[in-house]
Parts: C-alpha cells; sequence; structure tokens
C-alpha cells in the first residue's frame, strides 16, 4: 500500500482528504501538532477508515522533527501539504505569525521532502491569490493581483516557492489546487468542521448561532454592487475538495508536463442573500443578524471556473 504524508490530517480538509486517500488504496501517514485540531479526530479517522494508520504529532515549522518522519516511514508515494494558518482576520493582527507558520512549514517540508527524494507533491492553496479580479470567473490563467491581507500573501510566496523548486529540481512534480471557502462534512456525520474556540469562517458561525451559541450574526459590509449588496463568494463540499486532493496526487507523477501545475477547484458562488434558513431548522427565538464595517477582505466577488480539471477527466464535483 502506497504511503502518502498529509500534513495537517487532523484538520477539517486534512482529515477529509485522509479518508478518501484511504478509500482509494493509499496508506495516509498523519503530521499533525494538534494546535487548531481535535485529538480526537484521529479515533473517529481510524472508525471511518476501517483500520489504523500512521500519527506523528510534529510541528511542520520543525524541520529536524519533520525530517525524523520521513526517516521512519520509508517509501513514501507523496506529499500533501495543508498545515497552515488560514484565517483572513487573524493574519491581519498577526501576520508575523502566518508568515512563520504558513511560509515556514513549506520551507521545512519542501527541504524534508528533497533530501528524502519525495517528488510527488499537492500543495493546498486558495484561491485569495487572485486578490481582487479583473475578470470572472477566475481560471488558472488568471492573473495574481495583490493579496488583500497577508494570509493570501503566504499562499501565493508559497506558490513561487514551489514554483522556484521545481525549476531547479528536475524530478519534481507539483499540483497547487486554488479554492474558495470549503464547507459541509463526511456523510457519516464522523467528521466535520469543528474549529477550536470562536470560529472565523462563515459556515460554522451560522450553524453555531442557529442554534444559540452566539447571539447573532455579522455581515461585514452592505455597499457592494451585487444582488443583496453584500460580497460573493465560491463554496465547494468538503469532500469534493478532498476528493481533488487524492486526483492530483494520482495526476502528479505520472503527468510530465505537469511539472508545476495549478488547478481551481470550487463550485458556483453564493452570497448571504442566497441563504434560505428553513424556520424548522433555527430556534423560536429567531435567527439575528446585524451589519458591520467591511473587515480586511475587501474583494467583491471571486468565483472559479473548474473547467480544467474536469477537461482533463481527473476530477469533478459531486456535491451540492
Amino acid at each position: 500500500m502506497k504511503k502518502v504524508i498529509v500534513t495537517g490530517g487532523a484538520g477539517y480538509i486534512g482529515s477529509h482528504t485522509a479518508v478518501e486517500l484511504a478509500k482509494a488504496g493509499f496508506l495516509p501517514v498523519v503530521v499533525e501538532n494538534f494546535v487548531i485540531s481535535e485529538r480526537g479526530i484521529i479515533d473517529r479517522m481510524r472508525k471511518l477508515i476501517g483500520s489504523t494508520f500512521p500519527v506523528h504529532e510534529v510541528d511542520c515549522t520543525d524541520e529536524r522533527a519533520f525530517d525524523s518522519v520521513l526517516e521512519k516511514e520509508s517509501h513514501v508515494f507523496g506529499l500533501i501539504h495543508f498545515a497552515a494558518f488560514k484565517a483572513v482576520g487573524s493574519s491581519v493582527k498577526d501576520p508575523l505569525s502566518y508568515y512563520a507558520n504558513n511560509v515556514g512549514s513549506l520551507v521545512s517540508v519542501l527541504r524534508s521532502m528533497l533530501k528524502a527524494g519525495i517528488s510527488s507533491f499537492v500543495f493546498s492553496s486558495s484561491a485569495t491569490v487572485y486578490g481582487q479580479p479583473d475578470s470572472l470567473p477566475v481560471t488558472e490563467r488568471s492573473p495574481i493581483k495583490a493579496a488583500e491581507a497577508p494570509y493570501g500573501r503566504t499562499k501565493q510566496i508559497c506558490e513561487a516557492m514551489i514554483d522556484d523548486l521545481v525549476a531547479s529540481w528536475a524530478q519534481l512534480r507539483s499540483v497547487t489546487l486554488r479554492y474558495f471557502n470549503p464547507i459541509g462534512a463526511h456523510p457519516s456525520g464522523q467528521i466535520g468542521e469543528l474549529p477550536l474556540g470562536n470560529p472565523e469562517n462563515l459556515v460554522p458561525y451560522i450553524t453555531q448561532t442557529a442554534v444559540g451559541l452566539h447571539p447573532q450574526l455579522t455581515v461585514f459590509g452592505n455597499d457592494y454592487p451585487t444582488p443583496d449588496s453584500t460580497c460573493i463568494r465560491d463554496y465547494i463540499h468538503v469532500v469534493d475538495l478532498a476528493r481533488a486532493h487524492v486526483s492530483a496526487l494520482n495526476c502528479s507523477p505520472l503527468n510530465h508536463a505537469w511539472r508545476s501545475t495549478k488547478c481551481s477547484t470550487s463550485a458556483p458562488g453564493v452570497g448571504p442573500a442566497y441563504w434560505k434558513p428553513s424556520p424548522h431548522l433555527i430556534p423560536p427565538r429567531g435567527f439575528r443578524s446585524t451589519i458591520a464595517s467591511v473587515n480586511e477582505d475587501r474583494v467583491m466577488l471571486l468565483q472559479a471556473t473548474r473547467t480544467f480539471p474536469r477537461r482533463s477527466g481527473s476530477w469533478a464535483t459531486c456535491r451540492n
């Protein structure tokens, strides 16, 4: 069974990807520091997979520790890199932590891969690298614009770093996935989005507000030139996104033309105006929301096409 290292493998997307890897016949090897993820997720993942798998509690910014993981786990087929901080707002408040963690962890991981001779790599990036695009929907050929926050800038730096390494290391095959907001959960309900502390993503905040954990939902900005005057974003089901990472891993070592490839993996964009909560799902006291001044992410509308992965026959979304 081929081993695949999954950094951040107990996180929201990483855990679903590890399960899909096992479903596709791989042995996931989780590398996780459990700073923003629950240890209990591992047992749930093992229950879904039906067997055990290696877990290494290691911070990816620690190159020596990561070296030791690759020394213990011989004959690794490839590596999928998720481990990163991901909240736009906190990246504005504490940019140095984002550069140290997001960029620093990738440096350590790539250096360790190079030493271990692992040449198949999938990088989990973000559609924030497009900034405010000139035209929509964005494609893999759309220009990279100025990032709206340090989080997006770290992803831009990471992508450039990968391209530079591909140019210098002939054996490396890399696929970068740019996507928007993952939502949903595994159909079993065993794993899903369970953020520690106050969620900074929209959907878990909506669900937590609906059950009374927060007094109201704050919508940032109502002066955008959109149908309901709020910004619009793309969303993608987390299981579809997990499958996309598995497909990217399968493609990266096989297609020698894909030295370093970027793929957009998202579903049609939606905004708050398109959310129609059922009254049966909302507590009797109602679902309250309020408008606040625009937060750090000023991008008005961001949608992508997923034509390239569909055309290549490697992946397509299956869930709404």
